[in-house]
């Protein structure tokens, strides 16, 4: 009996190879600049999801140029990209692909038609107006980076990234995604209306139904080497356990267990229904190593975590009603656990301590 092989751990990255990477991460988050005025939290939490091979929820009204954003970053990247309008009337196999029936030196047999999905990264534009049964059509591809089709398994290029745009749940003709697939989200994020200035500046140099132009600034190869530099990060044990301590928080009840330093406050979550997964927890960390790089930092660190908190927790905690109908949302939870969750569970060496390491 043959025990299979062990990968070797990749070796840490180095402070010229981090510096590198985060010159390269700023020539992007320029270039996606001058895509979407005004949005640069916006632009950055993308890049940090693309980064961390997570898939990204963008969420907010028509018109605020979400669909813009996720086409220009197929641009700046020189990957291929389709989109997906969903619509009530889509199927599944409209995403996925077909088989289809060909007839070859006389004999018949089903041939598979690929899919939308086959791309690196796929827009899936207002995926909230399809029915549930197709939305559930990418939860194999979101989570196994493949699709299988009358028993066969066909994989998706590397990297895919499926970066989805909805609109608020209390717009007619919407379907709320449900948790299953929400949870294969790393991020969720919501775009913010612009302001008077960025308006302005909208006026002024966009046109309607004339896209801006892009320039490409990463080649596939150098997309890949960012993604294998992430994973190189360090992640000091003292901020995994910030991260697992934060996750564990928002478990409902987890403000009356026990144990001084290791779960937040009295009533921290009060009002929960169903709080994160692990698959919580190790979002987090991606999404703060990849942050880290941004950085140019070879470690991912307590600011990172406490950065991406929301955008990797909002999505992933269920409210009762009660506290639904007090107006209390998952962003008022984060919130409060990072104001009661110390970053260091012990207390600190006197010598630490004085340093404030």
């Amino acid at each position: 009996m043959t025990s299979s092989p062990i990968t070797a751990a990749p070796p840490p990255i180095t402070d010229a190879e981090a510096g590198q990477a985060a010159a390269t991460i700023a020539r992007l988050r320029r270039e996606l600049g001058s895509v979407l005025f005004g949005q640069e939290t916006l632009i950055e939490m993308v890049i940090i999801g693309l980064l961390a091979r997570g898939h990204i929820l963008l969420e907010g009204l028509p018109g605020l140029g979400k669909t813009e954003l996720v086409k220009g970053l197929s641009r700046a990247l020189d990957l291929s990209s389709k989109r997906v309008q969903f619509t009530p009337d889509l199927l599944p196999g409209d995403i996925t692909g077909n088989p289809v029936l060909e007839e070859a030196d006389g004999r018949r047999r089903f041939t598979f038609h690929q899919g939308p999905v086959f791309t690196h990264i796929l827009l899936a534009d207002e995926i909230n107006r399809a029915s549930p049964k197709t939305q559930a059509a990418l939860l194999e591809a979101m989570q196994e980076r493949s699709v299988t089709v009358m028993g066969q398994t066909h994989a998706l290029p590397r990297p895919f990234v499926v970066l989805a745009t909805q609109n608020p749940i209390e717009l007619e003709g919407t379907y709320p995604l449900p948790e299953a697939q929400l949870d294969r989200f790393l991020f969720k994020l919501d775009v913010p209306v612009s302001g008077v200035e960025t308006l302005e500046r909208i006026v002024l140099e966009r046109e309607i139904g004339i896209p801006p132009a892009v320039n490409r600034v990463l080649d596939a190869a150098t997309v890949e080497s960012l993604l294998d530099q992430v994973r190189r990060v360090y992640m000091p044990p003292t901020v995994a356990n910030y991260i697992a301590r934060i996750v564990a928080g928002t478990q409902p009840g987890a403000g009356t267990q026990p144990g001084a330093g290791t779960q937040p406050g009295a009533g921290t979550a009060a009002g929960v229904k169903f709080g994160a997964s692990p698959r919580a927890a190790l979002a987090l960390a991606a999404a703060a190593k990849a942050r880290g790089l941004c950085a140019g930092r070879v470690n991912a660190a307590y600011e990172d975590v406490r950065a991406v908190a929301a955008a990797v927790l909002r999505h992933r905690v269920v409210l009762d009603y009660g506290a639904r109908l007090e107006g209390f949302t998952p962003d008022r939870l984060v919130t409060r656990l990072l104001d009661e969750i110390p970053a260091h569970d012990k207390p600190l060496p006197t010598s630490l301590a004085a340093a404030k390491v």
